[in-house]
């Protein structure tokens, strides 16, 4: 599990996803941090707080699990997954 922070985070592997733990960082008003993940198979595992919206992006075949934020009027987190094979799985807590 990667904990990161509002810095942009870049994961790259040739087989392999990527577990992103967001839930304990402060995002500053305004600023959209950025995940990027690089690989030929392998999804994304973002956890988030209740209130981040979350925005995919990106070329790959998978879907997106994402029941989006239970509480308006948060910032938003951008995911940039680029592969052949993974979606991107977004839980909170």
């Amino acid at each position: 599990m990667l904990r990161a922070s509002a810095r942009p985070v870049t994961t790259v592997s040739f087989v392999g996803g990527a577990d992103v733990d967001l839930t304990g960082i402060d995002i500053p008003d305004g600023a959209e941090p950025r995940v990027t993940k690089l690989s030929l198979i392998g999804g994304v595992s973002l956890g988030v707080r209740p209130d981040v919206a979350v925005k995919v992006h990106g070329i790959r075949l998978g879907g997106v699990e994402d029941d989006g934020p239970s509480e308006p009027g948060g910032p938003t987190v951008r995911v940039d997954a680029w592969g052949l094979l993974g979606g991107v799985t977004v839980t909170r807590g």
